[in-house]
């Protein structure tokens, strides 16, 4: 596996997610992105079924590994995802995320996903509650908590989901397992802190990467991540 590897559960993790990204000079906000101290890619993969948008696939996922170190952060929002995790192991992913509505048999994929050696997580959709991960979540490295509904970039974020992300940072205690929680969907500088007050610590930015100075982008969130850590954090920042 890539970095990531063997730090603390605690650990805050920007994970910008490409969907926003310029892709005419994709390769060179990828390498800024590293260079700004990034660790993790989010990538989003729709296939017009699950979700209504049609992103990006394998070839893209591949042709992006060749230059980068960045773990590969793949969130799957298609139809019976199992039918594709073997293809995007394949293709450079080291994480791979699937949304419990859209698989039949939800523990035999995240099994699948773990057999091929990769970190397996499960998204949950703003309406499906935290309860029916209860059988699978000794399993997942990551659950990745939806903040809008999925499909498009640029949402505002939805404020009933932070009751979900506490109801899973009990469960995920309960476990004694070091499982990450991941929230996606609507997040920037001025509300990270309320979702990390509520127990997340993997966070998905797109638009506010992107948009304008990336290097200027990331290092904001790290200075929250920063004010988290030391407490400075206030309530709703």
């Amino acid at each position: 596996m890539r970095p990531g590897k063997g730090k603390g559960f605690e650990m805050m993790k920007l994970a910008p997610s490409i969907l926003a990204a310029d892709f005419t000079v994709l390769g060179e906000q990828i390498s800024r992105l590293e260079k700004a101290g990034v660790e993790y890619l989010h990538i989003d993969v729709m296939d017009g079924m699950f979700v209504p948008s049609i992103s990006f696939g394998m070839p893209v996922i591949a042709s992006i590994r060749k230059n980068s170190k960045l773990v590969f952060d793949v969130h799957l929002m298609v139809e019976e995802p199992i039918r594709y995790v073997e293809a995007f192991k394949e293709a450079g992913a080291d994480l791979i995320t699937i949304h419990a509505e859209a698989c039949k048999h939800l523990h035999r994929t995240v099994m699948r996903i773990k057999e091929l050696g990769l970190k397996a997580g499960v998204s949950l959709n703003p309406a499906t509650p935290a309860n029916v991960l209860e059988y699978v979540l000794g399993e997942l490295d990551m659950v990745l908590v939806m903040t809008v509904n999925p499909g498009f970039g640029g949402q505002s974020f939805i404020e009933a989901t932070l009751p979900k992300i506490v109801a899973l940072k009990e469960m995920i205690q309960k476990t004694g397992k070091e499982i990450d929680i991941q929230v996606d969907g609507g997040i920037s500088v001025d509300n990270v802190g309320r979702v990390m007050s509520a127990g997340a610590n993997v966070i998905v930015a797109g638009t506010c990467i992107f948009r304008g100075d990336i290097e200027e982008n990331v290092a904001g969130f790290k200075r929250k991540f920063e004010e988290f850590k030391e407490g400075r954090h206030g309530e709703g920042k």
